[in-house]
Order: C-alpha cells, then structure tokens, then sequence
C-alpha cells in the first residue's frame, strides 16, 4: 500500500513500500547505514530502537495536529488556524467559512529540506517539564543556540505574539449555520472564537469543550501544535521544536480540548510566497507517520530526529512534474498498510523463486485456514476434544449474555427471526407436499423454536442459526418415496434413522473426527455456500413465479374492450342499460336521466355518443401479481441500499449507523406500509393458530415399534451414514465459514460441542416427528453481518474500523423464544406480504453470493483485461489460471446442483465429501504458489514446506567452512524469475 505524500512545484512525492539507497550526509553527520529498509545513522540509538522493536508494544497515541498561521489583518497580526490532520490534512478553504474534504497531503520537495534544516539548526527541546504555555515560550526563547541567541527586545515582542488568541475554525452542524444565515444573514465569516489582540486563555474555552469535531478525535488522542509566520522585525529565521515530558493542557491554544505534547514554532523575515505555510505542513505530514512520531517520542539527540526524517525521506517516491495535477486532491485510501509491513525483515527464504512451488506457497499456507490452533488439534483422547472446547467456552458464558445490551442486537433479531420464519414457512409447506403433511409448517415452527433455542443455550458457536436446509428437504423427500414404494411407516423408518445418525454423531465427536476440517480449503467453502446462496435464489425467484399461477395475469386485457369487464357507461338518453357483464333495470322514463349503454358497446362507441364511463375498472384493473413483484424488488432493493447506508455522505455518523443496522427492519416496514396503502390482497404470511399435527393421522409422539417389520431398525443404518456425512459437510462447512479469521472472532469455536448439540437433538426431533436441523449457512452469514462492530470514532477520511462480532447467545435464544411464541402472534403476522419476506430471501442469497471470492472471479471472466481491478491474487497468478481455477469450481457447483436436483439426490452427501477429494486432485494442476493465492493449502502441504524450509536452513547451518568456501568460490546459484 503506498500513501501520498507531497511534491514540489509540480513534483509529487508518494510513499513507497522499497527503500531508497544510502547518500552520503551533509555536515558532520555519519554516513546512513541500510537497516529495515530505510537509512538510519549508526549512532541515532533512539531511531534504530523506534524501528526495530516490535510495533505492537510501541503505539503511540494519536495525534491531533493544529496549523496555526500568522496574518496581517486590519486589527494587527492574527493568529488563523488554516489546516488540521489526524491522520489525513484538511485545509480551511478560501473565505474561511468550512473545512475542505480530508486528502493525503502533497507537500513542496524544497520544504522538506528547509525542514531538514530547521531541525539541524533550531532550539531543541526534548523532555521539557513546564505547566503552561506561557513558560513553555520562555524556555524556548531562551534556549536558542549559541551564535543565534535573541536580544531581550526581540525575545518580548516574540513572546507576546506567540501568547495572542488564535482564531479556530470550529466545526459547525447544519442547524448552526441555517441559524446563522437566519440571525445574520449579513454577515459573510463565521463567529470567531476571540477578538484580535485577546490573550491566549489558561482555561479552555466554551467552544472547545462543545466542539462536535472532538467526537472523530479517539480516546487517549494528544495534540501537536505548529505556528509558522513573517515577522517584520526579525532578521532571521526563528525555529524551535519541543517535546514535553508530560502531556500539558496549553488552555484555549488548540481547535480541541486535549493534552499537548509536540510544538513547532517558525517565524522569520518575509519570505517567498508561502514557503513557512509550507514548512509547517511539512512538519504537520512528518508527525503523522507513525513510524516518525515513534521516533520523535524517544528521541535523546538532535541526530535522533534527523535520522527519523531520512528514513521518513528514504521511503519517497518522486511524481515528475506536470505528469499529476498540483490542483486535484488525493483521496484518502480506503485502508492503509500496517506499521508491522514497513518495519518487517523479509529476508531471502521468504522471497518468492521462479518456479513458484516453495516460498510463496509456504507463506500462505495458513492464509484462509479459519482455526489452525487449539480448536482442531488431536488431544489422542476420547472426548477430548469436546472437554476441550466446554473449557474454552464456559468463561465466556455469562459474558454472552451481557454482551447482548446494545440496540443493534435488538435489529438483529428482529431480522434474524422474519428471515427464520419465512424460511420455516417454506420449508414447512415444501416438506408437507413432500411427506403428506406428516410434517408441515406447525412442525417446521415448533421443530426450528425447540432446536434453535436448545442450540444456543448449549453449543460452541452460538451465532449458528439452525434451519432446514435445502439438501436435508431433498433426503427427506427421497425417505418418504421410499417409505411409499416398499409399504414402511414413513415417521417410524425415520426415527431409527435419526437414532443412528445421533449415535454416528456421537462416535464423531468421541474420535475427534472434526480434526477434518482442517482439509475444507476455501475451494470446498465457496463450492457449498455458494450452492446454498444459490437455493435462497432460486427458491425466492421460483416462489414469486408460481403467483402468476395462483393470480393469473389479465393477458386479454384490452382498453378499447374496457366496457366489457366491471365498467359503465352512462349515455344523457333515456333508454335500456346493460352492460357487459351485469344487466341493470332500466331507470325511470326521465328524458335527462343517465342511462346505461346496451351491451356490447365498446370504450369509443361509448364516447362517441356523448357517454361518460362510469366504475372502478374503467381507468385501472388492479393486478396482485405486478403488485407482488413490485414489492418484492423494493424490499431487495431497500434492503441492499440501506445497508450500504452506513457509507453514505447525507446525514451524521450516528444515524447512518443506525439505519444501516436496522436496514432490512425498516424495508419490511416500508413495503408492508405500501402493500396496506394499496389495500390489495396479496398474499400474506399465513401462520398455524392451534396447536395440533398437520396430519390428523399423527401423534406427537412417535412410536419405535408397532409399524414396521423388526429389521428395518438395523437397515435404518445405511441410510443413516448418508445423513451423518450430508449433517457433518453441512454443519462443519457452516462452522468453518463462521469462524474466519477475518470476522475477528475472539470467544473460540466449538466444532465438536456444535456437532454434538446437533447429534443429540436428532433424537428429539426425531422422536417427536419434527423436521431435522442443521446449521443454515446463509442465514448465520447474515446473523454474522448484522452483529459486525466498528469503531465509534475515526479519523477524518478513515474508513471506520472492523472490531470484529458481537459475540452473545441472547440474539439467538430471543429469535427462536419469538418462533415458538409465533402461533400465538397470527393476528399480527397475517399483515406481512410474503412478497416482502421473498425479497429478504433474495437479498440473503445475494449477499452471501457476494462474500464469497468465486464471484468476484466469476466476474473476471466477463471484464476485459484492462478494466480489472487490482486484486492481490492477479497480481501474482497468471489470468489464465484464475480462469481455469475458476471453471472448475462451476463446474463441480453445477454436478452438485444437478445431483441435488435429480433422482440421484441420494448420493449428494458423498458429492459435498468429494470435494475434498477433488481440491486434493488440483495440485497436481496448479502450483502451490498458485494455490496459496486463490485457495489455502492442505495441512501436510503447508507442512511439508515448512520442514521443507527447516531442512535447507539445517543443511546451511552444518555446512563446514571448506564446504562453504568452496560454494562462496563457486559462486551463487542465480535464479531468474520467468514472471
């Protein structure tokens, strides 16, 4: 990642990941020596500790940096704030009425130097102890060099100037400023903070404490304060740069009410056009890089900073002049790179070789691997594995809980539970025209509230939401054909089903058996939770068609016939009225009394007799259909835009947040406000009112024996091993996805207690003739999305930081106590279109569609070369892989949705367990490099690499002196990268 950083009357600087070479120094100053990839001088101990210590241990706060300049004024001199940074500059713009959008500074070549020399040649105070500022400019005047000390004339007259008020310009809300225009609306320029002349104030003053920019600054955030000017009565320039020991509030000095810890003064004689308003940028862009402000804080010596600007200046990269616009604003980058990347040792192991099978591959072994610690390690025990996951788990417990107090739980599970619902009503109806209503939609509520609730009180990973799913409705289906074909009680051949697949389930969490997952690459991810994405998809899509069966579209409509559907018309004349469908009697024998038309006259005979059409159809025939796939588009539509409302430029920070987190609640709210506006009868969510099996034929309680011969309890174990292999793929899969690093899970992962908790309620479900559940990949990505933490606070131009998930079990245990509690709620839930919730359905599918990088591949395929963007693994594997990567996992996504869909469904289990089978293939297609980039690498892959390098690093190590010197004569082996 490279960040811009300055040029010089058309020359650009941008910071650059390579160092530059060494040059000698001017002055007495040793040569710089290369070390961590910039010049450092042997004797700066303080710079070459601030980059070689570990970054983590050394953050320093963040700094608000305020730009004071000296103007000339009708009054006298005035000190203006003109330009502020956190991390990224904003200048006040001309007029001095608002702050310019945040950008990366670009700085002048020619002030950097003066910089430099400043630095070399100013007062230098380091670890100064003083209260105020007062005393701080005291010191500072006094402690000029020897041959540049100050008459005490000059030292007074200084000192006054440097005490005077500056003028901020204070950040104003919207409200502020339509009041000022209605209060003032003479007045051009903003109401300054004190009067020209005004002494600088001990205390902070109102507006600094009520200043809303305070709300970007974070927490244990400092200030630097800078102030550069012309002086007419210096001869030359004055330059001071001073470190306090103990961060000091200086009273009403800065824009914002902080502790100060770093001030730089210049002021001198005229000087060209802006060359100390540029200096003083120069030193604001300086303190901003971390690497710098490292530096400045254990900084002992003069040299120690010099040696920090040469390495800030050995990271540069010269722009040519007139080959970039010195008018155009460089937008902040939407993330910047670690201080571990500038400050890390890449030594030549790790480099990558021209056949691109080692390092590299080893380098990114892990790299996708959700849980390669503790989690998934073997502990050579039975139930190890599980004890160890109840120990990782049970600190946490309470915590999961207490976790839960914040509004965005209460937006997650109102949406959470509406998408569950929708999802148990599909299923529901799909398993009861699949089983004869043996289970229904009261079977699939009562089924998802017991499971649900069960599993996140007691599993591993409380965020997995459990459902059916569309591989488990394929089985079933399957089961009960069989069950018709060979004259087995259905529920009965289904119970001893789930008691093998509990027991199965069993043996798998006592032999540790998910140490397999391990081997679920994101090759085998992309491949399942693409296939569910795609089922949300479908099955929304298809739903919404099939109301063109249930209201069927008016395709004979014509305008000119609209006299023939529910419309009247009217003639002055008395006589017969009839219409199309409907005779009326025949009025009184008024001669100006209305009469109807006879029948079968058309819309234009109608009006070219001088009637009038009269009804509630002559101008408009309402059609649920268009009216349902309206809503279902908006509420799609609603959902994607609103959730990216957190992004957007209107409104604050705090009601984008807001919005954004309740995005999908608000669409159902809209469209559900529309669709009662309208008042047409679309159809609405239907949910059971009484307490009783679908199937009048069924109890609830199912019995072992009776129904069937006694052997059908043994033969239930061959089908049981296909559902224990589909519920292991389903539910690891599902686990493993959930468990990425990259949502910055910190409470642990629990595949064997999950597997467990899923195994046991099996037997309940089972037993009871309720549906089987499993862990519902696309509506836990979802619960995942709508529990995402991000920083409170960022700088101007930052995107807010990712903190990770808020981690609870309350979201889920509140969204399936609201499932149970759903057949009681008929009278509310009745008013719900179901259009709406099918456009929820597709948004979760198309979301989770998106997360996943074979669709960001898929789309490579369709984007000419030249217009791709510049994704990381592009830039190191060749296009023609990534195609071929590509085209097969379609291609294994197509057999599996063709296995799901035929009559070979019963062996889809098997074809989620090939995958693995089929990843393992791929190496002997592709290289490691290559599949390091766009997959992750088998464990005894990564292994044998990294031993792989232990070896060779061995072998170097033992190499006895003669061995080494004949090689050094021999000279070294020279590899040339073909890339």
């Amino acid at each position: 990642m490279r960040a811009h950083v300055p040029g010089v009357d058309g020359v650009a600087l941008q910071a650059a990941d390579a160092s530059s070479q060494p040059r000698p120094e001017e002055g007495n100053h040793e040569a710089p020596y290369q070390a961590f990839g910039c010049s450092i001088f042997p004797s700066s101990t303080a710079t070459a500790a601030a980059l070689q210590q570990d970054w983590r241990d050394t953050a320093c706060p963040l700094l608000f940096i305020q730009l004071n300049q000296l103007l000339s004024t009708p009054a006298g001199l005035e000190w203006r704030e003109t330009a502020r940074w956190i991390k990224f500059e904003e200048k006040v713009e001309d007029g001095g009425e608002r702050w310019s959008a945040p950008h990366v500074p670009a700085l002048l070549l020619h002030s950097l130097f003066q910089l430099r020399t400043c630095l070399q040649k100013g007062t230098l105070l380091l670890d100064l102890d003083a209260p105020s500022f007062k005393e701080i400019i005291d010191k500072a005047l006094s402690g000029q060099p020897e041959g540049a000390e100050l008459q005490p004339e000059l030292r007074e007259r200084l000192a006054a100037l440097l005490l005077l008020q500056p003028r901020h310009q204070h950040t104003q809300s919207p409200l502020q400023l339509l009041a000022q225009l209605g209060l003032a609306p003479c007045r051009g320029k903003a109401k300054s903070w004190a009067e020209p002349g005004a002494q600088l104030s001990e205390t902070p003053l109102k507006e600094q404490l009520r200043n809303r920019f305070k709300k970007k600054v974070p927490p244990g955030s400092e200030a630097a304060h800078i102030a550069v000017g012309e002086v007419e009565f210096l001869e030359k320039p004055f330059t001071a740069f001073i470190r306090l020991r103990q961060a000091v509030a200086l009273g009403s000095l800065a824009e914002v009410a902080l502790p100060s810890r770093f001030l730089f003064i210049l002021l001198g004689p005229q000087a060209k056009e802006k060359a100390y308003h540029e200096v003083g940028r120069a030193m604001a862009t300086l303190l901003t890089d971390e690497l710098f402000q490292r530096v400045a804080w254990q900084a002992e010596h003069r040299r120690d900073l010099i040696a920090g600007m040469e390495a800030f200046l050995d990271e540069l990269t010269v722009l040519p002049p007139g080959k970039w616009d010195l008018n155009a604003r460089i937008p902040p980058p939407s993330c910047l790179p670690s201080l571990h990347r500038r400050t890390a040792v890449h030594p030549p192991d790790r480099q990558s070789y021209s056949n691109g099978d080692t390092a590299a591959g080893g380098d990114r072994a892990n790299l996708g691997h959700p849980c390669t610690g503790e989690e998934l390690e073997r502990t050579g025990r039975l139930f190890g594995g599980l004890l160890r996951d109840i120990r990782r788990k049970a600190p946490w417990y309470c915590s999961d809980f207490s976790d839960a107090l914040h509004p965005q739980c209460l937006s997650a599970v109102l949406y959470i539970y509406l998408a569950t619902a929708t999802n148990a009503i599909t299923f529901g109806g799909m398993l009861g025209d699949a089983t004869a209503n043996m289970q229904g939609v009261l079977e699939s509520f009562l089924g998802t509230a017991f499971a649900g609730f069960v599993f996140c009180l007691f599993s591993g990973q409380p965020l997995t939401i459990l459902s059916s799913t569309g591989p488990m409705l394929v089985f079933e289906r399957l089961l009960f054909s069989f069950s018709q074909d060979h004259s087995l009680h259905y529920l009965e051949f289904r119970l001893w089903i789930g008691l093998w697949v509990a027991f199965f389930g069993v043996v798998l969490v006592a032999t540790e058996a998910s140490h397999l997952v391990r081997y679920f690459t994101r090759f085998t991810e992309e491949g399942f939770c693409a296939l569910i994405s795609l089922i949300f998809i479908y099955d929304s899509l298809k739903k919404m068609l099939s109301l063109a069966d249930t209201f069927p579209i008016n395709w004979q409509y014509r305008l000119d016939n609209i006299t023939s559907y529910s419309c009247v018309c009217n003639l002055s004349s008395p006589g017969h009225s009839s219409t199309g469908n409907n005779t009326l009697l025949p009025p009184p024998a008024l001669s100006l009394q209305p009469s109807a038309a006879p029948a079968g006259l058309s819309r234009s005979q109608c009006l070219e007799r001088g009637g009038q059409l009269l009804g509630t159809s002559c101008q408009y025939v309402p059609d649920v259909t268009l009216i349902s796939f309206l809503l279902f588009g908006g509420t799609f539509l609603s959902c994607s835009a609103l959730k990216r409302f957190r992004s957007s430029r209107y409104f604050p920070a705090g009601v984008r947040k807001l919005v954004s987190d309740f995005a999908i609640i608000l669409a159902i709210l809209a469209f559900c406000a529309v669709d009662a506006t309208l008042g047409l009868e679309t159809p609405k969510l239907l949910v059971p009112s009484e307490l009783k099996p679908t199937n009048p034929g069924r109890g609830w309680i199912v019995s072992p024996f009776g129904a069937n011969p006694w052997w059908v309890c043994l033969v239930s174990a061959v089908p049981a091993v296909l559902v224990t292999i589909l519920i292991f793929m389903d539910q690891q899969i599902t686990a493993v996805i959930l468990n990425r690093r990259e949502y910055k899970l910190q409470k642990g992962a629990g595949f064997h207690l999950d597997l467990l908790c899923v195994s046991l309620l099996m037997v309940a479900t089972s037993a009871t003739g309720l549906p089987w559940y499993v862990s519902a990949t696309v509506i836990s990505l979802a619960h995942m999305e709508s529990l995402r933490k991000e920083s409170e606070t960022s700088a101007p131009g930052e995107q807010p930081e990712f903190l990770g998930i808020r981690e609870q079990r309350l979201t889920g245990i509140a969204v399936f106590i609201l499932m149970g509690l759903s057949v009681f709620m008929a009278p509310v839930l009745k008013h719900i279109p179901m259009p709406v919730l099918y456009g929820v359905f597709l948004h979760m599918g198309v979301a989770a569609l998106n997360s996943i990088q074979l669709t960001d591949r898929v789309r490579l395929l369709l984007i000419p070369a030249k217009h791709q963007p510049d994704l990381a693994y592009l830039r190191h594997v060749p296009l023609c892989r990534v195609h071929l990567f590509t085209i097969i996992q379609l291609l294994c996504l197509a057999l599996l949705w063709v296995v799901k869909s035929t009559v070979a469904a019963i062996i889809f289990p098997v074809t989620l367990l090939a995958l693995v089978g089929i990843r393992k293939v791929l190496e002997r297609v592709f290289s490691l490099h290559d599949l390091s980039w766009l997959d992750s690498l088998l464990p005894e892959t990564a292994r044998g690499e990294a031993k792989g390098k232990q070896a060779r690093r061995r072998k170097e190590d033992e190499c006895s002196s003669e061995e080494c010197e004949l090689m050094h004569r021999q000279g070294p082996e020279i590899n040339i990268s073909v890339n």
